[in-house]
C-alpha cells in the first residue's frame, strides 16, 4: 500500500495527465480575452502542466513531511535529461545547423524519383528520424519540427494534414532512435542492465524500426501528395532573403553539436558547452536566428515536473509490469507510455527481478512503440510541441486528435516490433 506522499504524488499525477489532455478548453477561453484570460493563457500551456503540479506536489511533502523531506527528494532526482533537452533544442534550432541539415535533406530529396514537394517531406518524416539513433531523439525531433514548419506548417487551415503528420513525426522519432543503444531515452535507461550494445540494438530492435519509419512516412506522403503539391508550391515561393551561413560558422556549430551529443550524461560539461555556444552566436550574431531559449526552458521544465511526479509512482507501476506475460507486457508497456514517459516506463522494469529476454524485449519495444501517442509519451514530444503548437487551430493541439492521428503509425510500429525474430 502506498504511503500518504505516494497517494498524493499519483493522484497529482491524474490530475496532471487530465490537464494535458484539457489544454485546448483552456486555449479556447484564453481566446475570448476576458478578465482572467491569462490565467487561461497560463494553464494552456501544455509545457508548464507538469511542472506546476510538481510544484503543488513539493508543497504538499513539505507541509506532510517538512522542508527537508521535500529537499532531500528533489536532490536525489536526475534531472540530467531536461537539461539535455533543453541545450540540444537551442543549438540544433539554431540557424547554421538548420542551413546544414535542410541541405542535406535537400540533397538527399533530389536523389528520389518523385516531385520535389513529395520527396522533401518524405525525408523529413523518415530520414531525420533515423538520424535520431546518432544525433539523439531530441535533437532530432527539433531539427524535424522546424522543417516541418518552415516548408508546410505555416500556411493556415488544413488542420487534418497537420495532425496527421505530428503523429507520424512522433512515432517515426520514438522509434527511430532505437537503432544504436544511447539516443533514445527509453532505452538508455535499460542499456548497462541489459547489456544492450550497438550491435544487439541494430539486430533485434533497429532494422524493424527503419521499416516501419519507411512505411508509416511513405504512406502519409501518398496520401497527402495533394496538399503537400499545393502547400510546397507556397513554400517556394517564400525566400528569406539573407545570404547563406559561411562554412567555418556551420562547422563550428556542427562541432558543439556533437560534443554536447558526446557529453549528454554529463550535465557540467554541456551546460559550459551551452555558454560557449552562446558566446559564439553572440560574436557572428549576423549569421544567426534568435536563439529557441524560452521554447527550450519551457520544454525542460515539462521534463523536469514530469521527473519530480513521475519518481513517485513505483508502488503501482513496477508490480503491474511485473506481473504482465511477455505479449501483455508489450500492449500494457505501449498503452501505459501513452499516460506515464517511456523512458520512466523501461527504467522501473528494469527494476523488476527474474526477467528473461523476452520480457525485456517486450518491455522495451511497447514503451517506444507507445512513444508517440501523446506529447508526454516520449521526452522529444515536448519540443515538437512546443515548435508547432502555434500553427494549429487556437495556437493548441488537441491531444484525442494527436493520439488517433498516431495510432495507425502506432500499428505499423507494433507490427514490425511483434514480428517473429
Amino acid at each position: 500500500m502506498p504511503d500518504t506522499i505516494e497517494a498524493i504524488a499519483t493522484l497529482l499525477f491524474a490530475i496532471a495527465v487530465l490537464h494535458t489532455f484539457s489544454v485546448p478548453f483552456f486555449a479556447r477561453l484564453a481566446h475570448r480575452n476576458g478578465p482572467h484570460a491569462g490565467v487561461w493563457h497560463m494553464l494552456a500551456e501544455v509545457e508548464a502542466v507538469f511542472g506546476v503540479w510538481a510544484f503543488v506536489l513539493i508543497v504538499c511533502m513539505a507541509l506532510l513531511a517538512g522542508s527537508g523531506k521535500a529537499i532531500e527528494y528533489m536532490d536525489t532526482r536526475n534531472f540530467t535529461e531536461p537539461l539535455f533537452v533543453f541545450v540540444i533544442m537551442v543549438v540544433a534550432a539554431s540557424r547554421p545547423i538548420l542551413e546544414f541539415v535542410d541541405a542535406v535533406v535537400r540533397l538527399v530529396a533530389r536523389v528520389l524519383p518523385i516531385r520535389n514537394e513529395l520527396s522533401t517531406y518524405l525525408v523529413v518524416l523518415s530520414l531525420v528520424p533515423l538520424a535520431g539513433s546518432f544525433i539523439t531523439e531530441p535533437a532530432a525531433m527539433t531539427l524535424a519540427a522546424i522543417l516541418l514548419r518552415d516548408a508546410y506548417f505555416r500556411a493556415d487551415g488544413r488542420a487534418g494534414f497537420k495532425y496527421l503528420t505530428l503523429g507520424v513525426l512522433f512515432v517515426n522519432v520514438s522509434i527511430g532512435g532505437v537503432l544504436t543503444s544511447y539516443a533514445a531515452p527509453p532505452v538508455l535507461m535499460v542499456a548497462s542492465t541489459f547489456g544492450w550494445d550497438a550491435a544487439h540494438m541494430a539486430t533485434h530492435f533497429g532494422w524493424r524500426a527503419l521499416v516501419a519509419v519507411c512505411i508509416n512516412a511513405g504512406v502519409l506522403t501518398f496520401v497527402c501528395r495533394g496538399v503537400l503539391r499545393e502547400v510546397g508550391k507556397d513554400a517556394a515561393s517564400r525566400g528569406t532573403g539573407r545570404p547563406p551561413v559561411p562554412l567555418p560558422v556551420i562547422a563550428m556549430h556542427l562541432a558543439f553539436l556533437v560534443c554536447i551529443v558526446l557529453n549528454a550524461h554529463h550535465p557540467a560539461i554541456f551546460l559550459g558547452l551551452m555558454m560557449l555556444f552562446i558566446g559564439f552566436t553572440e560574436a557572428y550574431k549576423r549569421h544567426q536566428n534568435p536563439l529557441m531559449i524560452k521554447e527550450g526552458l519551457m520544454v525542460g521544465f515539462f521534463l523536469a515536473g514530469l521527473v519530480v511526479l513521475g519518481g513517485l509512482q513505483q508502488w503501482w507501476l513496477q508490480d503491474l509490469l511485473g506481473n504482465l506475460s511477455p505479449t501483455l507486457l508489450f500492449w500494457g508497456a505501449t498503452a501505459l507510455t501513452a499516460i506515464t514517459d517511456n523512458a520512466a516506463l523501461t527504467y522501473l522494469g528494469s527494476l523488476v527481478q527474474g526477467t528473461n529476454e523476452t520480457w525485456r524485449y517486450m518491455l522495451v519495444a511497447g514503451a517506444v512503440t507507445g512513444g508517440g501517442l501523446t506529447v508526454i509519451a516520449n521526452a522529444p514530444n515536448p519540443a515538437g510541441f512546443a515548435i508547432l503548437k502555434n500553427h494549429f487551430p487556437d495556437g493548441s493541439i488537441a491531444a484525442g486528435r494527436l493520439f488517433l492521428a498516431a495510432f495507425v503509425p502506432t500499428l505499423v510500429a507494433a507490427g514490425m516490433f511483434l514480428l517473429p525474430v
